[in-house]
């Protein structure tokens, strides 16, 4: 991660004459069970009372979809290019014909990894143009998002760069749990390396930005060891000593910020969940992801940090070996998306004010 000042939320969303913060659903890669999660998270009563859901996608493949599974999908359909409607009281479709031919569920191909990116370009542009509030994504395939012709290792850093944001990291709600990492799809070895005093601090400061955002005062963050038992004074490593404790030190001059740490990270997960802080720094992807795993499989909610609007994302993957079949679980998908409503309200709420100081 490199230094760039957040943006706000477009000034041009008029979110103040909204009901319900409209939040973007891409429906993910159609290949993968995306257009299904996205067709029954939506018709659930939690998410139409919590938000206006705009889905983003291809309507015939959605209606095949729906077809093939007794899925509900008599929704309006909005083309590209054409403007939102000013009222949403029920679900939306905005249509992308970019499937010029059909796509197999669990075939994985460039077709269906080049539909998926611009689905997400799309909720892109909605977004910088006020049309949507947020937006939550169902999952995509790395493969075919490649043979698509896009060279992105995942969502994170694809939006990282279609907003131009430099600093972002990714970051999971679990429950009670927060989790914000400082490297994500790397080699454990690149990982190791990537902990320095400098990437560390960015990811504290970072990470003490958005939660502010999210309407927690003055939030406790803990920073969880690289080596076992937090090196035990050096015997296990020295990254604690060197790298980590340096960077906590640094944010934690003047009381800055509310950060502690290095701690042991077989505890740190625990103590977090039970409430002793607000969310914590994980070193890599798998130390973060298995306590993410353990205490809310299904229901956790991936969550980019720094874009200039409020993204999250399920916590699985496309599940090919499933697709299609009617018997994917959607609860991630809801979680997904009632947190980019709750979410996206509150970051307005926090920009707002610091427009008015």
């Amino acid at each position: 991660m490199t230094n760039q000042r957040h943006q706000p939320l477009s000034s041009s969303s008029p979110r103040s004459s909204r009901t319900l913060p409209r939040i973007g659903i891409t429906i993910g890669d159609p290949a993968g069970i995306g257009p299904e999660v996205v067709l029954k998270a939506v018709a659930e009563s939690e998410v139409r009372d919590t938000s206006a859901p705009v889905i983003i996608g291809d309507a015939q493949l959605l209606s095949h979809t729906a077809r093939k599974l007794d899925l509900q999908c008599g929704y309006e359909i909005i083309r590209k290019g054409e403007k939102l409607p000013d009222q949403i009281d029920q679900p939306i479709i905005f249509h992308l014909d970019n499937l010029n031919a059909p796509v197999a569920p669990g075939i994985e191909s460039g077709l269906a990894g080049k539909a998926a990116a611009g689905y997400i370009e799309a909720a892109v542009e909605l977004c910088a143009a006020g049309e949507i509030d947020a937006i939550a994504t169902a999952p995509i395939n790395k493969r075919a998002l490649f043979l698509g012709g896009y060279s992105f290792p995942g969502h994170t850093e694809f939006l990282a760069h279609l907003t131009a944001t430099e600093e972002y990291a990714m970051g999971f709600v679990a429950a009670n749990l927060r989790i914000v990492l400082v490297s994500t799809h790397v080699p454990l070895s690149e990982a190791i390396r990537l902990i320095t005093r400098e990437r560390v601090e960015k990811t504290i400061r970072l990470a003490h930005r958005e939660f502010s955002r999210w309407g927690i005062e003055r939030p406790r963050i803990a920073v969880a060891a690289l080596n076992p038992h937090g090196a035990e004074g050096g015997l296990f490593g020295i990254e604690e000593a060197s790298e980590i404790l340096p960077a906590v030190e640094s944010c934690r001059a003047n009381d800055e910020i509310n950060v502690r740490g290095p701690f042991s990270a077989d505890t740190v997960f625990l103590r977090a969940s039970h409430g002793e802080f607000d969310g914590v720094i994980a070193c890599y992807h798998d130390q973060a992801m298995i306590p993410v795993k353990c205490l809310s499989f299904g229901e956790a909610v991936n969550v980019t940090l720094g874009l200039p609007f409020i993204r999250t994302s399920v916590d699985h993957g496309t599940a090919f070996d499933i697709a299609g079949k009617g018997i994917a679980e959607h609860s991630s998908m809801v979680a997904a998306i009632k947190l980019a409503a709750e979410l996206s309200m509150k970051a307005g709420e926090s920009d707002k004010a610091v427009e008015t100081a």
